[in-house]
C-alpha cells in the first residue's frame, strides 16, 4: 500500500503541474512546475521525504530507461542528422565542456560562500 501511496503522490504532483501549465497566461513547462511545486511541498513539510523516498530513488534509478523511446525515435530522423553531423557533435562537445566549467566554477564558489560563512 505505501507504493500506492508514493505513486499517487508522484503523480499527483505530475497532474497538478499540467493543470497549473494550462492555465497560466504563458508557455510554461510543467514539469519545472511540478518540481517548483514538488520543491514547496518538502520545503513546508506537507510533504515528508519518507512520503516520496522508495519511488523516487525507483525512478532516478531507471531514469536512462526513460530516455530509450526519445532516442529511438530520432532514428527516424537520421536522414536528416547526418546531413549536420559534425556541426552536432561540435555543439555537443563545446555545450558540454561549458557545462563543465560553470559547474565547476559553482562548485567551486559555493565552498568558497561556505568556508566564508564557517569563520
Amino acid at each position: 500500500m505505501k507504493i500506492i501511496k508514493q505513486i499517487g503522490i508522484i503523480f499527483t504532483v505530475c497532474w497538478l503541474s499540467q493543470v497549473i501549465a494550462h492555465f497560466l497566461p504563458f508557455d510554461f513547462p510543467a514539469s519545472v512546475i511540478g518540481m517548483i511545486f514538488l520543491f514547496l511541498c518538502l520545503m513546508t513539510g506537507v510533504l515528508k521525504i519518507s512520503h516520496i523516498q522508495e519511488k523516487s530513488d525507483f525512478l532516478l534509478g531507471n531514469m536512462a530507461f526513460f530516455f530509450v523511446p526519445a532516442g529511438v525515435s530520432i532514428m527516424n530522423y537520421f536522414d536528416l542528422l547526418k546531413n549536420s553531423a559534425v556541426k552536432l557533435i561540435i555543439i555537443c562537445v563545446v555545450s558540454t565542456v561549458i557545462t563543465f566549467a560553470v559547474t565547476a566554477f559553482s562548485v567551486t564558489f559555493t565552498i568558497k560562500l561556505m568556508n566564508r560563512r564557517k569563520k
